[in-house]
């Protein structure tokens, strides 16, 4: 089946990658690049260059373009906190959604997604790492039944990019209800880096669902994030159905803290037996005394902290996250897999509300200090 794919929202957001997952696959023809009719003159400037990498149309009119017949799904990659209410207008237009990570701004929104999305049966997909190699190697070990009944899980996620500043570390308080997340020189890092965890668990689980949770977030790496009032690291400790634990630290902590992506490691703990999975460990090890060739990039100043791929700023002599050739990701072709069988996503918005409120209740946990039940 042929599907057309509308992209919302151009460069300097992942839609750089998830865009061209979809061009790359023979099922997809991409209709255009389009955005709100009001995005101020940066965003409209980003998401024309978008549509001319990738040679397709530009339309500046969110509406007129999802009023196409042509289009059948939509990629959705806007700033948190307004993607919640353009996912809604897509849901609306009847369309199938895939969307970025986290699934919007406030729960609010999400929920009204979920809502729309269920009523008009649409399918949909939401951003995660449980597509990649790190992701499928933890499944099949814990579908392997080596592990025996699963009693907690452990999850280091930490990107190593950007550039730290000079600050003196003390208390912050948090907001325990954030409304910004995502700026050109910061992102609240454990809303954009926790929801990998959250997913993933849940997704491993079975869905099995969060119950309570203790969060602390604080500032330790990055002076951008320190003057945004945006935390650079937190960490999270998880109930979830059946008795079992989740603890995640997630967080960005500099080009000079891994000599690669970042840490990404998981462990399970099972009644039987435990397994430690290091999605990114070196395989390999070289000792010299000449002069090292492991460098950081020059810092771009459209994008300091090297959240995109088209500032291309990756380490001379690292490694980077993989992906298998002839796609970006494999998560869009997960997608349209399951949509050519008439499958919802293995990740779907049901799914994205609930860690979003998992999210959500972190930040009411570290502002409070105090174990949050989650609704």
């Amino acid at each position: 089946m042929a599907y057309g794919v509308l992209i919302v929202t151009g460069g300097m957001t992942h839609q750089e990658n998830y865009a061209r997952g979809f061009q790359e696959d023979k099922r997809c023809t991409l209709i255009g690049v389009t955005d709100e009719r009001d995005v101020d003159e940066r965003r409209a400037r980003l998401n024309r260059k978008l549509a001319e990498d990738l040679k397709i149309p530009y339309l500046p009119d969110l509406d007129q373009a999802l009023a196409r017949g042509d289009v059948n799904v939509v990629s959705i990659c806007t700033e948190h906190h307004r993607q919640g209410r353009v996912a809604i207008r897509c849901a609306e237009a009847g369309k199938h959604i895939y969307v970025d990570k986290p699934l919007a701004g406030n729960v609010a929104e999400a929920r009204r997604l979920e809502a729309i999305v269920k009523q008009k049966e649409l399918k949909s997909q939401m951003f995660t790492h449980t597509q990649m190699p790190q992701g499928q190697r933890v499944r099949r070990i814990y579908q392997s039944a080596a592990l025996g009944d699963l009693r907690a899980i452990h999850q280091d996620l930490q990107f190593a990019k950007g550039y730290p500043g000079n600050f003196s570390i003390d208390r912050r308080k948090e907001d325990p209800e954030p409304k910004m997340f995502l700026l050109p020189d910061a992102k609240r890092e454990l809303f954009n880096i926790g929801v990998y965890s959250l997913a993933m668990a849940r997704w491993l689980t079975g869905r099995k669902n969060f119950l309570t949770l203790r969060a602390v977030t604080g500032n330790y790496f990055f002076e951008t994030n320190r003057k945004r009032d945006f935390e650079d690291f937190g960490s999270m400790a998880v109930t979830m159905e059946g008795g079992i634990v989740l603890a995640i630290s997630a967080g960005r902590t500099g080009w000079k803290s891994h000599p690669g992506g970042g840490h990404f490691r998981t462990k399970l703990f099972g009644s039987k037996a435990s397994v430690f999975i290091d999605g990114m460990a070196s395989h390999g090890e070289i000792s010299s005394d000449r002069q090292m060739n492991w460098k950081t990039p020059a810092e771009n100043p459209e994008d300091p902290m090297g959240f995109w791929a088209s500032t291309d700023q990756r380490k001379t002599g690292g490694t980077e996250w993989f992906f298998p050739p002839g796609s970006q990701s494999p998560d869009q072709k997960a997608f349209l897999d399951r949509l050519e069988k008439g499958l919802d996503g293995e990740v779907n918005i049901s799914d994205g509300v609930r860690v979003l409120e998992a999210l959500f209740a972190a930040y009411r946990s570290a502002a409070t200090g105090t174990v949050v039940k989650i609704s």
